[in-house]
């Protein structure tokens, strides 16, 4: 993954918009720390994917492995509201 500042990447958004298109993931920094990323598409929906899946293992642990189907579903559904 590169780097780049704030101000290159307004400078520059184009060009890094055809990296990401072509499945780099690019951190914007600001005085050198990082303050953005520009991921492609699939990477943000498979992060948003796991993090479904840890919230739902956190659940069925909170419950003793004995969640309804319904929780679960419910879980799951809250998952797609991030």
């Amino acid at each position: 993954m590169d780097s780049v500042g704030a101000y290159e990447a307004k400078t520059h958004l184009p060009r890094l918009l055809r990296r990401v298109m072509d499945g780099e993931s690019v951190t914007i920094t600001r005085h050198g720390r990082p303050v953005a990323r520009l991921v492609p598409v699939e990477e943000d929906e498979r992060s948003r994917a796991y993090e479904a899946a840890r919230r739902i293992r956190e659940s069925r642990s909170r419950l003793k492995n004995k969640a309804s189907l319904e929780e679960l579903m419910e879980t799951i559904h809250e998952g797609h509201r991030y």
